[in-house]
């Protein structure tokens, strides 16, 4: 909107030239001045001056109802523009790990769009190196990795979680050495299945006896919960409900428990917009439980 609205507002309002130039903080003169050229941008006379003060022309009329008018969408522009600032608007858009995506990031999301239902979210899930590619590629604003990361951009950790050996009948690693029931393995990114041998070699002196691979982690963790064979699972995929014995992977050098990362990475550009910057809010209030 230009101060021509705002003058013929002013001036059908008051009707009065001395009245309209003190809500401008114009001169009468200046005020004058300005009015003639408006009438002569549009090509016709506004307003009829007399004793009495100013009446709007048919033309003027027009003119009058269109300064209104521009003037009011203004203010709407500015209402909505003030919600954009006050407000998360816009799409959000995850690369997750499968784990952490089936089995974490649910809570998260519901929370987000409880407060934020305006936002809209496109997820990706997939191995941790895919999620990097996504945000190469720049399908993803920020991604949610598992383990050892090289990511030189920012990144958050959120928290680790243990391993567990899960079986239904073993109920101490030393078993392991002579049971004949099958470890049952899910395919995954390389640097899980090289902890976990790295694990095994370091503990056992040849591979499990025999093995089933299967493709996703849930099927995996069915299939040693109903008591087909034993499965090593990160705790975040277990609820504690599951009737099987859990027993934590440890190094014996230090008798640490093995454990997994999990991080939030991303560009210094995609963690300043709105959406994000809310989202790793809530993120860092659910990764703290965890911790």
């Amino acid at each position: 909107m230009s101060n021509e609205e705002l003058v013929i507002k002013v001036l059908a309002e008051e009707g009065n030239m001395r009245k309209a130039a003190e809500r401008l903080f114009l001169s009468q003169p200046a005020l004058s001045q300005r009015l003639q050229t408006i009438e002569k941008d549009w090509g016709q006379q506004l307003f009829i001056r007399s004793q009495k003060g100013l009446s709007p022309t048919p033309a003027g009329e027009l003119v009058i109802q269109y300064a209104n008018e521009t003037i009011q969408r203004k203010e709407e522009v500015f209402e909505v523009l003030h919600t954009l600032t006050s407000k998360v608007h816009g799409t959000l858009k995850i690369a997750c790990a499968t784990i952490i995506g089936q089995n974490w990031l649910p809570k998260v999301l519901k929370d987000f769009v409880t407060l934020y239902p305006e936002a809209k979210i496109q997820l990706i899930t997939g191995w941790s190196s895919e999620i990097v590619r996504a945000l190469y590629d720049g399908e993803a604003h920020i991604g949610i990795v598992r383990g050892h990361t090289d990511w030189k951009g920012p990144k958050l950790h959120l928290f680790k979680d243990t391993l567990y050996l899960v079986d239904k009948e073993i109920r101490s690693l030393e078993e392991l050495l002579q049971t004949e029931r099958p470890f049952i393995q899910f395919k995954s990114d390389s640097t899980y299945y090289e902890e976990i041998q790295q694990w095994w070699q370091k503990h056992f002196a040849s591979n499990p006896k025999r093995q089933i691979t299967v493709d996703q982690i849930e099927t995996c963790k069915q299939m040693a919960v109903n008591g087909i064979g034993y499965a090593i699972l990160p705790s975040i995929t277990l609820t504690g409900n599951e009737d099987v014995h859990m027993m934590p992977l440890t190094n014996n050098e230090e008798e640490l428990e093995l454990t997994r990362d999990t991080w939030l990475i991303g560009y210094e550009s995609a963690f300043q917009l709105r959406q994000v910057e809310a989202f790793v809010a809530i993120v860092e209030k659910h990764a703290t439980l965890l911790r």
